[in-house]
């Protein structure tokens, strides 16, 4: 049997047992509502049909759940079996019981009818839907041993496949490995001789390269010292420079300082000596004043020569030489 034929099975079993339970279900509920009504209060009446809906969504619930819990290979234990039995006997008691209680056995034997109907469809169901799960376990353990035994001998084939192709392969490595072996041989043999020309080259260019090198390092030396010779006389000018302008800046200070001791003039000096007194003033720092007071000439005569020292103004020259006499 394939699974098309199991769900078939499954359909038909589940569309039959519906439409009993569907029918005992009305049948009782048609039956126990005057039973009910009977025995209930005339204002409360209207509840008579609560009893058989309520017994009979019970039995739904059962035969639901069962059936769920039969294809899903489970077990709810005691309690859905006491479910199901008391539901069942309640519903078999509801329906014969009027017919019981006016001593009418037909009565009894014919409303007896849905409610066994009820029961064993119920306890049938579960069987079929167990069995009917072991089944389509055992036939999904057979499809899926069968799938592992075909995946198996696809890999097998595969592996054989592959074992033989790594063969091939490894022959012709073999062979591949052996020709480049003997081509790497005569190339090596060609390559040494070649080496061995390109070495003689290399000698004899690099014998060349360090008879230039020596010729031109023996070059750069001789340029190098003719520098260093040439710095040191450069140095040696310079430095002799240097001290002769600090020897002349020396001895313009200390002529300086001779002039600016004397202290002020007690009379108007020579233009000349007044003229070396202020060029010392100024350059020492001094103000005009104290210029002219060591001189004796005026402040404007004065004012005239420390410009003149200063240089042009604007790029016009100064020339006040006897302003202030």
């Amino acid at each position: 049997m394939n699974g098309v034929q199991i769900r078939s099975a499954e359909r038909a079993l589940s569309v039959g047992t519906w439409l009993i339970v569907a029918g005992a279900m009305l049948y009782s509920i048609l039956t126990v509502t005057p039973l009910a009504a009977a025995h209930t209060p005339d204002r409360w009446h209207w509840t008579a049909p609560i009893l058989p809906l309520v017994v009979d969504a019970a039995v739904v619930i059962v035969v639901r759940l069962d059936a769920v819990l039969a294809r899903l290979g489970g077990n709810g234990g005691r309690w859905p079996i006491a479910l199901r039995w008391m539901t069942g006997c309640m519903t078999l008691a509801l329906n014969v019981a009027d017919s019981a209680l006016k001593n009418d056995l037909v009565g009894v034997a014919v409303h007896a009818v849905a409610p066994l109907l009820l029961i064993v469809t119920a306890e049938t169901g579960l069987a079929y839907r167990r069995a009917i799960t072991a089944a389509v376990v055992a036939l999904e353990a057979k499809q899926q041993a069968e799938r592992e035994a075909r995946e198996r001998a696809a890999i097998e084939r595969r592996e054989e496949a592959t074992r033989r192709v790594r063969e091939e392969r490894e022959h012709a490595a073999i062979l591949a490995r052996e020709q480049r072996e003997h081509e790497a041989r005569m190339s090596r043999e060609q390559a040494e001789r070649e080496a061995s020309v390109r070495r003689e080259e290399r000698e004899r260019e690099q014998a060349r390269e360090r008879a230039e090198q020596a010729e031109h390092e023996r070059v750069q030396r001789e340029r190098e010292q003719r520098e260093r010779d040439r710095e040191r006389r450069e140095r040696a000018a310079a430095e002799q420079a240097e001290r002769e302008r600090q020897e002349r800046a020396e001895q313009e200070r200390r002529e300086r300082a001779a002039l600016l001791s004397a202290g002020p003039a007690a009379q108007k000096l020579s233009e000349d000596d007044a003229r070396a007194i202020v060029a010392a003033a100024h350059a020492e720092g001094m103000s005009v004043r104290t210029a002219a007071e060591l001189c004796g000439w005026s402040v404007g005569w004065v004012s005239t020569r420390y410009a003149e020292l200063r240089g042009p103004v604007n790029g016009v020259p100064v020339d006040l030489a006897g302003t202030g006499r």
